[in-house]
């Protein structure tokens, strides 16, 4: 199974990096405003999706200038938001989504893409990366599907924007 889920990965992998290679651009353009000006990154993530923000404050190479977003009455016009979760459809996060275009803070949306009837993430946000995780990725036991692979992908995005952001920092500083 560990092969299975191995070569799974590798596809989703192969899949953000082919299809949201734009939006990856966009949403490090997006994130280095905050980074060249006088402003934030924030991040927010939602129940699993707390490891990526977890990652990027507090891993080993935490992203420059990013803090936790707590309260959206700290932001100013500066700050960019990160906002991860694993769907589009996610009702807290598009609230958060909806408070922050009120605000007019510009933010990137990471989750993976879901029908839905009313607004979502991707309609609400700057720039929408879809972590084109919808379900789990192998066949269980049970008849069901294992293997949701969700954070595996949502870290692969993160880093593909921390890498952009560096790359565009050393440009912006040289």
């Amino acid at each position: 199974m560990l092969k299975m889920f191995s070569t799974q990965c590798a596809g989703i992998f192969q899949k953000i990096q082919q299809s949201e290679e734009y939006a990856l651009e966009d949403g490090a353009r997006l994130l280095a405003q905050a980074a060249v000006g006088e402003g934030n990154i924030y991040i927010k993530g939602w129940k699993e999706m707390q490891a990526v923000e977890v990652l990027a404050l507090e891993g080993p190479e935490p992203l420059w200038c990013a803090k936790k977003l707590e309260k959206l009455e700290e932001l100013i016009d500066a700050d960019r938001v990160l906002l991860l979760t694993r769907f589009s459809n996610d009702k807290e996060a598009a609230e958060m989504a909806k408070q922050l275009n009120d605000s007019g803070i510009p933010f990137i949306a990471v989750a993976g893409k879901t029908e839905t009837d009313g607004e979502d993430l991707e309609s609400l946000s700057d720039v929408f990366i879809q972590t084109h995780v919808a379900r789990g990725l192998i066949p269980g036991e049970n008849g069901g599907r294992v293997g949701f692979a969700d954070t595996m992908a949502a870290t692969f995005i993160y880093y593909g924007l921390q890498f952009a952001i560096d790359e565009m920092m050393a440009d912006y500083e040289d």
